[in-house]
């Protein structure tokens, strides 16, 4: 299992909440403690995760400003994103497991 760097997930999580557009999922993620994503990390996972039909993306209008792209979870990237949780959760369960504080045990 690599979690390390899984940005996939976090930015699929992030759009489980509905439309973003790109500085809006990047304040999201590196809102939460020890995330950092930067704009060269971000837009080619969007990119990729948009050809793979995980994403769709739309270009917005805004009134007195230039359009902007916003970013829209499919269905296919919520099966995506439920397994990456699934994955997460038995990871997270065994290094729990394992940094718990064992038994003493007598010999």
């Amino acid at each position: 299992m690599a979690f390390r760097g899984d940005t996939e997930a976090l930015i699929l999580a992030t759009l489980s909440g509905g439309p973003q557009h790109g500085y809006e999922i990047t304040r999201r993620v590196n809102g939460l403690d020890g995330m950092k994503i930067q704009d060269g990390q971000l837009y080619p996972i969007l990119h990729r995760l948009e050809s793979e039909g995980m994403i769709t993306a739309e270009w917005v209008p805004q009134e007195g400003k230039p359009a902007r792209k916003v970013y829209r979870l499919t269905e296919a990237g919520g099966k995506k994103l439920e397994e990456k949780r699934t994955d997460w959760e038995t990871f997270a369960s065994s290094v729990s497991a394992l940094l718990a504080k064992p038994e003493v045990r007598n010999a």
